[in-house]
């Protein structure tokens, strides 16, 4: 017989999401990052596309 599951506290669901927040944050942070510095001529880096990897082979 199903039984149900007890309730999460508010602190662990806070917890989550302020670690899902900072991950998402970091992540956005580098993107603008490299964003800036390929536009400034600092980095030629640029992510491959599938296009570009087709070329290679």
């Amino acid at each position: 017989m199903a039984v149900p599951k007890k309730k999460t506290s508010k602190s662990k669901r806070n917890k989550r999401k302020a670690t899902w927040k900072r991950k998402a944050t970091l992540e956005a942070q580098k993107a603008l990052s490299l964003g800036k510095a390929v536009l400034s001529g600092r980095s030629t880096f640029v992510y491959p596309t599938p296009d570009d990897e087709d070329e290679d082979t």
